[in-house]
């Protein structure tokens, strides 16, 4: 009797063991502003491979964390609060509408490009970047495509270029008039890739070279998300 008593219970074991597993597997550490350790670097991981999150992982939730999280709270239509909980980090790992591309990120986009607007951001990449490497051509391309999708500027690329704000122009190459300028083959390929959704600077909406310019509103209003050559990006 012991015995057959014996073999059932073990019999449960091992039918609930695996049960077990799935619930362990679904467990989660809520993960907030001051959060620390290997949870919160998973979270950096993974917000990096979308393109929020741009600096090294350090496992640290700090303020960049927070800011990639609620960004990527706002684009998913999920409560907005900077935590990762439950329910965004759910979405998160199973986000499956992006591809990374090394430290790129390529997104779905439902919007259409005219050959008009492929050559004025080659125009912007070639004016801003002649002399940065391809990934901070790139990296232009991202801004400018990120001002075209945000609420705050103008919604084309044309418009966002030749914005004004009290009489001064956004960008100084449509001030010097190098906007003109022709685009090399460089310039042009990366603004096809900008356009393609890769987005080296991930929600970035600034940029601007400290050592041609303070940048001094920038610094103090907006967050620092990298630097790629000579250019820093915030958002």
């Amino acid at each position: 009797m012991k015995k057959r008593v014996l073999s059932i219970l073990s019999a449960l074991v091992l039918v609930l063991s695996p049960i077990t597993e799935v619930f362990a597997s679904e467990s989660y550490v809520k993960l907030e502003f001051t959060s620390k350790g290997n949870e919160v670097s998973k979270l950096q991981q993974e917000l990096k491979k979308l393109g929020y999150y741009n600096i090294s992982i350090d496992g640290i939730f700090g303020i960049v964390t927070e800011n990639a999280v609620i960004n990527f709270q706002k684009d998913n239509k999920l409560i907005i609060d900077g935590i990762a909980g439950k329910q965004t980090q759910n979405a998160l790992y199973n986000k499956s509408t992006t591809v990374s591309r090394g430290t790129s990120t390529l997104r779905s986009s439902s919007r259409n490009y005219s050959d008009e607007d492929l050559l004025w951001l080659a125009r912007i990449i070639e004016a801003e970047a002649s002399g940065e490497s391809y990934e901070g051509k790139v990296a232009v391309g991202n801004v400018i495509l990120n001002r075209v999708d945000s609420k705050e500027f103008p919604n084309t690329i044309y418009g966002v270029i030749f914005e004004y704000y009290k009489n001064i122009p956004q960008f100084s190459p449509v001030a010097e008039g190098t906007i003109y300028n022709k685009p090399s083959e460089e310039s042009i390929k990366a603004a096809k890739d900008a356009l393609n959704g890769v987005r080296p600077v991930g929600n970035s909406t600034y940029f601007f070279n400290p050592s041609k310019a303070a940048g001094t509103w920038i610094v103090k209003n907006k967050t620092y998300v990298t630097k790629i050559g000579g250019h820093s990006f915030y958002n």
